[in-house]
């Protein structure tokens, strides 16, 4: 296993800042520096970090039912309500797998397993995250079609998503989105490239994990199975993109 992925999945920190802290010189190997990124950790190597040895920690996973007016940080510097004034003490270690901004709602996964917060959330894993959002507007079909075919939000960068109308009214749509990117506030923008605004927003899966069960700002543990069946999915796709 590469280091930076042997160190993330102890538990210790997310495969970014374990590349962060490789790079500085500040991982050991058997008593020697390395900074070589894809380095093999043997299964009897010894790996200490600021010279002190690294530990495998409990791993934790949970869902979380984040309800508006709340950002997903642990801290903010204009005072704004983070998740973590919900969230007991106990889970203030706990990192979120991407983000939900302040006026949207619903499902988070929150862990300490940097190695599947890596996975869930890199650009070149095509994890499906699956929203409820409720547009102003009576969309038609070519709507659909044009937020599937693609839409350039930035210089170089196209967003595109699938949709299913589930409910119209006069001046109103239910879609389901489904994403398989994680651009800043993707959809929001794509409904307002189309001259519409949302109006709700709600996460409501995260590859195999949903909010069934969970009330606004409530937690639970996933189950081990649901783990099982989560990293099986990250390795299928994973395989079909040859990663």
């Amino acid at each position: 296993m590469r280091i930076n992925k042997y160190i993330a999945s102890s538990g210790f920190c997310s495969r970014r800042k374990a590349d962060e802290l490789i790079e500085a010189g500040r991982v050991r190997v058997n008593g020697e520096v390395v900074k070589l990124l894809g380095y093999e950790i043997r299964t009897k190597d010894k790996v200490s970090i600021d010279n002190k040895p690294l530990r495998t920690m409990k791993l934790e996973y949970y869902r979380f039912y984040k309800p508006t007016g709340y950002i997903t940080t642990s801290s903010d510097e204009k005072g704004r309500k983070t998740i973590y004034d919900i969230l007991p003490d106990e889970m203030s270690h706990l990192n979120p797998v991407g983000r939900l901004d302040k006026d949207s709602s619903g499902l988070l996964i929150l862990t300490n397993d940097g190695n599947l917060v890596y996975e869930l959330t890199h650009p070149s894993i095509k994890v499906a995250k699956v929203y409820r959002v409720t547009v102003d507007a009576f969309l038609k079909v070519e709507d659909l079609e044009r937020l599937a075919s693609g839409i350039e939000l930035e210089k170089g960068k196209i967003a595109y998503c699938d949709c299913e109308i589930i409910e119209r009214k006069k001046d109103e749509t239910l879609l389901e989105i489904t994403l398989y990117q994680g651009m800043n506030r993707q959809i929001r923008r794509m409904i307002e490239f189309l001259g519409h605004n949302v109006i709700h927003l709600k996460r409501i899966r995260h590859a195999t994990i949903d909010l069934v069960g969970l009330k606004k700002g409530q937690f639970k543990a996933i189950k081990p199975k649901q783990i099982k069946e989560l990293k099986a999915y990250l390795d299928k796709i994973k395989e079909k993109e040859g990663i």
